[in-house]
């Protein structure tokens, strides 16, 4: 286990990277011995640091919710991260880029909730009772993190990932709502389209089967930590997409079908 000292340490550096848009060395490498609930305290360190200056808490996060996710990252579940308020961007509106370092965007779910929901023991069924509804989304990414060290060449492992928020950065909510129980959540598809361009398709049923799993299995991951997730928060159930890489300039539409599209533009 790190250090307090260590993880203070290392959130500072990830807040000072985001903040002058340089990224870091990898975390795992000036820590070899460093554990997947280190890089939690890590991310936690940081999210405090934001909520110090002024942010507040409005979600949560599941990535590597495929299975070839996990396994390209050597994981054996998927990780989470936290959405503040200045993380949401409007459907159609335009996104600076010099915010971000290396901007990604995947295609999600997002549950908003009317209920608590807690674990350990979380079904699926009590994150239909606790969803007040269900709306298409984009998740935008960013790395603090080197993704290759210029140094060693080493790649960034999932700890760096974890340790990092999960790589969120953004999201934009749009296209129509829906309760969740009124659709076979697995089968809603996505097409991804870039300046005009399909990039990239995907069913839902990629994340975890069926995307409440993902919010059950957040449930009851928080529950180690005695965290319960609130009404009114936002969860974003794991992309169906692989990540496409965006550009100024870049404009981004998710084509969902009957439940609406969500775009914007960078600029």
């Amino acid at each position: 286990m790190l250090t307090d000292a260590a993880v203070r340490d290392s959130a500072a550096r990830l807040d000072q990277a985001e903040r002058s848009r340089q990224q870091i060395r990898m975390l795992s490498l000036d820590h070899p011995n460093m554990t997947v609930e280190d890089a939690y305290a890590i991310q936690k360190a940081w999210i405090a640091l934001k909520v110090a200056s002024g942010r507040a808490v409005r979600g949560h996060k599941v990535g590597l919710t495929s299975k070839a996710m996990q396994h390209a990252v050597g994981i054996a579940e998927p990780d989470f991260g936290v959405l503040l308020d200045d993380m949401f961007f409007a459907d159609g509106g335009e996104i600076s880029v010099q915010r971000f370092i290396g901007l990604r965007v995947e295609a999600e779910l997002a549950f908003i909730l009317h209920k608590p929901l807690a674990g350990p023991e979380c079904t699926i069924v009590d994150v239909f009772n606790a969803t007040e509804f269900v709306t298409p989304a984009i998740e935008i990414l960013d790395t603090r993190i080197f993704r290759v060290d210029p140094e060693t060449k080493a790649t960034r492992r999932v700890l760096d990932t974890i340790a990092d928020n999960a790589a969120n950065a953004g999201v934009v909510l749009g296209g129509g709502s829906f309760k969740p129980a009124d659709q076979d959540l697995r089968w809603i598809s996505a097409i991804c389209s870039r300046n005009g361009e399909i990039e990239e398709t995907g069913v839902a049923a990629a994340v975890m089967n069926h995307p409440a799993n993902a919010i059950s299995w957040l449930a009851n991951r928080l529950s180690r930590y005695g965290e319960v997730l609130q009404p009114g928060e936002v969860l974003l159930s794991g992309s169906f997409i692989r990540p496409i890489e965006v550009r100024s300039g870049d404009v981004i539409e998710v084509d969902y079908g009957p439940f609406g599209t969500v775009s914007c533009r960078f600029a």
